[in-house]
């Protein structure tokens, strides 16, 4: 009999550890295949977690629906079916014909998409968890089911730091989908034994007799609040960490990690959260969290930045998890319980993907969240704590009346102050941008995040300076320089910024300028005079740039300058082959490719080389120092083309050769590695 226990709890244990290591692999499979299609945004991450957090929902309403009102008999025939029909949709591979066009609402289509392509094999996989415990929970009569939950962390966990290290360098995506729809159908057969197992099982609200008291409508609310308030951390705290302390490449790989190892801990069969710990290191850790943002970007040294915020964020998911382990319901209420916590990630996703980005002008969500958590975590523990004396109640609630003001006068006085003499202050589905007019020192700045996106001179004489990275010592200045001598040129330009290139330009010339934020081409018409004070023609292309050279017949350009990175954030999706194909196909025979590849934590130019390579063109390096008093920015350009005579101009002189790296594994569209080039 014991031996039968066993097994049945390593079947039971696998099946939800499988189904777990599955949700989140897919998770980012998924967003890498989709990405190129949205402009690489990292928004497009946020909108693919708001996807998964609400078929996650859908899937824990299911559980709890069947398991209160099916027979085991029924249960077993329905999800036995479901089962079934999920395998017809892999392997997992999403259409074409979702490929955005234009400007369409890239929200709406993200979630049209994903619910097509990977909609119902996730939503079988995110009913596993809360059914499987109960139905566990219905075989092992007694047995509390809940360290399953931690189990289940434990794979996501797993899967999720695997994908960056292991399966990403190593796999094409068509390969990471079949290796993926092949671990589905092991998954499917099975959680059918089990479904198969149980089709004569008792059901669970009659076999409990002694059930406990049922949870109270207070007690779901505070479920789903707790559950909200690290969903809304975790969402908001990757955005900013990528926006304003290190963009590096997978840094949302860090939350989410801490996020679920939260889980495992608070749920683990002797739980290692204690208050006496963690809520004095809730109230420092928040004051951490809430003072980052008032520093720049040079105020620490970005690690203990990373640290300080990363520990911070920890400490709060271990709070509000910890006290969320405390309030388990009896297992006869289990599915109810994971319904409330997968209704607080959704309302947490819904209010970072969605509320934030259309509603709000700039970055307030993590603000919000820091000033939430406290509360909701005061409104946890106070009530359900035992004083020797009424003072200390009383106490404990100035306090969190002191620390609650205390957090909303730094969040209030940072984005105060962050928006204080800000000319524009807009915000979209690609970010927030801002212009500052700094009158002192004669010149205005278009900013994402603290990234710098384009300055200009405000004096008259000064008003056509080229600046930030196009400076005539730089890469893309070099070219221009060398290409427009003679006759009128066609230049094309992908990132738009504040229009600083077409400065270049002289009249007949032709700038074909590629765009995909719709404010970013609003500020720079009202807020910026490169574009109308250009003596050449110049169009501007809204959508993706990748996507609408694909769609356009041969550009025949004399230059094409490839500049849409966000800070040191790399858009995968234009350093492909079949990226570089397209820009070869709009260049004319001896045209120039300059591409941006400044960047603090990757080395690119293994990327550009091997592709430079592989359609047997010649690549130059050219670096440039920053030079302060021209607001000109330190930058790296690669410089590609066949025309041997462009890289004897004298102008390119200092250019570099670029040394082949050995074993570096070209990038394409279905392959791409950022360990790989990681500094």
């Amino acid at each position: 009999m014991q031996s039968i226990n066993l097994r049945l709890t390593v079947h039971y244990g696998l099946t939800i550890f499988l189904s777990a290591f599955l949700l989140f692999q897919v998770q980012p499979l998924i967003g890498k295949m989709i990405l190129p299609w949205f402009g690489g945004s990292a928004a497009v991450w946020t909108t693919c977690m708001l996807f998964f957090q609400l078929v996650l929902l859908l899937g824990y309403f299911y559980s709890h629906w069947v398991i209160r009102y099916l027979s085991p008999s029924r249960q077993s025939l329905l999800h036995g079916s479901l089962l079934v029909v999920s395998l017809l949709l892999i392997p997992i591979a999403p259409s074409l014909d979702w490929k955005p066009l234009g400007a369409e609402n890239p929200t709406l289509r993200i979630l049209g998409l994903l619910t097509v392509s990977i909609g119902l094999p996730y939503f079988v996989l995110s009913t596993t968890g809360p059914l499987l415990q109960a139905w566990f929970a219905r075989e092992r009569f007694g047995v509390v089911p809940y360290r399953l939950f931690a189990l289940s962390n434990f794979g996501s966990m797993l899967a999720l730091l695997a994908y960056p290290i292991a399966v990403e360098p190593v796999f094409p995506t068509l390969w990471q989908s079949w290796l993926w729809s092949g671990l589905y159908a092991c998954f499917v057969a099975a959680c059918g034994l089990l479904a198969w197992r149980g089709r004569k099982g008792e059901p669970i609200v009659m076999q409990t007799h002694n059930e406990g008291p049922a949870p109270r409508w207070t007690d779901k609310l505070m479920w789903a609040a707790l559950a909200a308030c690290p969903s809304i951390l975790m969402v908001a705290d990757t955005s900013f960490l990528t926006t304003n302390i290190a963009p590096i490449p997978m840094i949302w790989v860090a939350p989410l990690a801490l996020y679920l190892l939260s889980f495992i801990l608070a749920y683990e069969r002797h739980g290692r959260y204690q208050r006496r710990i963690y809520l004095p290191l809730l109230v420092l850790g928040l004051g951490a969290m809430a003072y980052l943002p008032t520093l720049s970007m040079n105020a620490l040294p970005i690690y203990l930045a990373m640290a300080i915020n990363l520990s911070a964020f920890f400490v709060a998911c271990m709070v509000c998890h910890g006290e969320l382990a405390r309030l388990q319901p009896h297992p006869s209420h289990l599915t109810g319980y994971y319904l409330m916590l997968s209704v607080g990630g959704v309302v947490g996703g819904f209010f970072v993907g969605v509320i934030a980005p259309y509603w709000f002008n700039s970055n307030y969500e993590l603000s919000i969240a820091i000033v939430l958590t406290a509360l909701v975590a005061a409104i946890a523990v106070i009530p359900r704590m035992t004083f020797s004396r009424a003072l200390w109640r009383y106490a404990s609630v100035a306090g969190t009346a002191v620390l609650l003001l205390g957090l909303s006068w730094l969040r209030f006085d940072d984005h105060r102050e962050e928006t204080e003499g800000a000319e524009v202050t807009q915000r979209n589905f690609y970010g927030t941008l801002q212009v500052f007019n700094n009158v002192e020192d004669g010149y205005r700045s278009m900013f994402h995040g603290q990234i710098t996106h384009g300055r200009q001179f405000t004096a008259p004489d000064q008003l056509d300076l080229p600046t930030t990275y196009y400076s005539p010592d730089g890469g893309a200045g070099k070219a221009m320089q060398i290409a427009l001598v003679d006759g009128p040129k066609r230049i094309g330009v992908i990132g738009l910024g504040v229009g600083t290139l077409v400065t270049y330009g002289r009249k007949d010339d032709y700038f074909r300028l590629y765009e995909i934020d719709p404010l970013v081409i609003d500020i720079a018409h009202k807020n910026f005079s490169y574009l109308s004070r250009t003596a050449a023609k110049t169009e501007i292309v809204l959508g993706d740039a990748r996507l609408q050279l694909e769609l356009e017949p041969a550009q025949q350009l004399d230059v094409l300058v490839v500049d849409a990175f966000s800070g040191d954030s790399v858009p995968i999706h234009l350093l492909t082959y079949e990226a570089f194909a397209q820009y070869f196909r709009h260049l004319k025979p001896q045209g120039v490719l300059a591409v941006h590849i400044t960047n603090r934590f990757l080395d690119l130019r293994p990327v550009v080389k091997t592709a430079a390579d592989h359609f047997q063109k010649e690549v130059r390096l050219v670096d440039a120092v920053g030079q302060p008093e021209k607001l000109v920015l330190r930058s790296r350009w690669a410089l590609i083309s066949s025309d041997t005579a462009f890289f004897q101009n004298p102008l390119l002189g200092s250019a570099t050769r670029i040394s082949p790296q050995a074993n570096f594994r070209p990038w394409k569209d279905d392959y791409s590695s950022i360990v790989a080039v990681m500094e």
